[in-house]
């Protein structure tokens, strides 16, 4: 196949994050598992977080993690630098720092040699801007192009923040818009008439290491990136693991432009829907937000931004020591009572 004539999208059923088994899918198996015993092992598959944390001394602690997908954009190295950000943004949800990472490749025969080259060269762009290199990987021969990375991070054992510690009180502050799962499927559908995909690969090509750096310094209760499973989904997560409620306030969610009209055209990978449909037994909807807008909330995610639960208080120094300024953190929530994990979604604000 001549490569001028490829677009990697053309050639994946589903893309990015979305390609991801729904929660509905998976969680039930996860449950099925028998329960980890190994006292080494300071976070496991028990709350759906986004790494394993294995101890190894009193001052050290492994994160390890992978991730991989079909292609979310048509340009190789681009799909390279996107999979490998959302591949170390993992690292960055548990208050870790990559170490060093391994690629995973699925490459059809059909493909020229160099379009892999790409790829590699992008994934290498973004390790590098990590810090670290990638030092190896596997390749297998695929009917679908494929990558990502498996990951190794570092972080002391008692700094390690999961998604299980989300406290009643917290806010929730959210690092980067949502709203890629649908401009990403608009541009795979020839429907991105806005010309959107630019922004989003800018978004998702962005780590999360100076989010992370900057949540470091202060008090952080609970903490999770948002992908495959939206911003409901990870939230959900969060609030179950935590045994806690929360309410999000729909409008101070940021959304990239492009995605509130491709929504509103039927514009939603099969990933998202799933993601809504799964969460049906979680969220509620105040009667004004509209069913376009509860299906941007659980929109899939492709290398998305952070979801911290923080004090209020340390919110006004969070946003003074943030250096993007383009791109602050928003406020989107709150978290409530003691509960089952239970997620209410309003119009607006309501005090703080």
């Amino acid at each position: 196949m001549a490569r001028d004539a490829i677009r990697l999208t053309k050639l994946a059923k589903r893309a990015g994050c979305a390609a991801k088994h729904p929660p509905g899918f998976l969680l039930p198996l996860l449950g099925m598992l028998p329960p980890i015993t190994d006292p080494r092992v300071l976070v496991g598959s028990a709350t759906a977080d986004d790494a394993a944390i294995v101890k190894l001394s009193d001052d050290l602690a492994l994160v390890l993690t992978t991730d991989f997908f079909t292609p979310i954009v048509d340009d190789p190295r681009d799909f390279g630098r996107v999979a490998a950000a959302n591949a170390l943004s993992d690292v960055y949800a548990m208050g870790g720092a990559p170490l060093a990472a391994l690629s995973l490749v699925g490459f059809p025969e059909s493909l020229e040699a160099s379009i892999l080259g790409d790829i590699l060269a992008g994934a290498n762009e973004i390790a590098a801007e990590a810090g670290i290199a990638i030092i190896g990987g596997h390749t297998i021969k695929s009917e679908e192009p494929i990558f990502g990375l498996a990951v190794t991070g570092t972080v002391h054992p008692t700094k390690v923040v999961t998604n299980a510690g989300a406290r009643p009180g917290d806010v929730l502050l959210l690092t980067k818009p949502i709203g890629l799962g649908i401009i990403t499927t608009a541009a795979k559908n020839d429907q991105d008439e806005l010309g959107a995909i630019g922004e989003a690969i800018r978004v998702m090509t962005t780590l999360n290491r100076a989010a992370a750096e900057v949540l470091a310094k202060r008090e952080v209760h609970a903490l999770t990136d948002v992908t495959g499973f939206g911003l409901l989904g990870h939230l959900r997560n969060m609030t179950a693991a935590s045994g806690v409620t929360a309410e999000v306030w729909f409008d101070q969610v940021p959304i990239l432009t492009a995605a509130r009209t491709y929504v509103g055209a039927g514009i939603a990978p099969g990933g998202t829907r799933a993601n809504a449909k799964f969460l049906a037994d979680w969220v509620s909807y105040a009667e004004d937000v509209t069913p376009d807008e509860r299906l941007l909330l659980c929109d899939a995610q492709t290398s998305g931004g952070l979801l911290a639960a923080v004090p209020e208080s340390e919110v006004e120094s969070i946003m003074r020591e943030w250096t993007d300024l383009s791109n602050p953190p928003r406020v989107v929530g709150r978290l409530l009572e003691a509960g089952n994990g239970g997620i209410r979604v309003i119009r607006s604000r309501v005090g703080l």
